[in-house]
């Protein structure tokens, strides 16, 4: 059974992403360089960043729905668990997005709260 290995990152929806980035940065010493959105949390283990990151209100990233914020997982097999989780017959994403850094899939939850999966390299 796949299994989720960790947080890869935290997501949340602003009226003003900068500004609410830019108190976080102030208020609880989050490393989001100046007009940035969004900044990592790192450890001295591979692939073990967290991205910390604030998105428009109107943002479509995190689906349709209203959620404030999408939490992201880091997966060892992306293509297993999306398997994985039609098999118990969530709904998932048919796209899967491919970057210099991992692999990305989406499902929903029961709720309606859609999450993101992240393989990292």
């Amino acid at each position: 059974m796949e299994r989720v290995q960790g947080i890869g990152g935290v997501f949340l929806r602003a009226r003003d992403p900068k500004a609410l980035a830019a108190w976080y940065r102030e208020h609880l010493g989050l490393p989001v360089d100046a007009d940035q959105t969004f900044g990592a949390l790192t450890s001295d283990g591979p692939g073990e960043m967290t991205v910390w990151a604030v998105h428009p209100t109107d943002t479509q990233y995190f689906g349709p729905g209203a959620a404030p914020f999408m939490v992201n997982y880091r997966v060892k097999n992306l293509d297993a668990m999306l398997a994985q989780l039609r098999a118990a017959g969530a709904t998932v994403e048919e796209k899967v997005e491919d970057y210099d850094y991992g692999r990305f899939g989406w499902a929903t939850d029961p709720e309606g709260n859609r999450f993101e999966l992240w393989e990292p390299k």
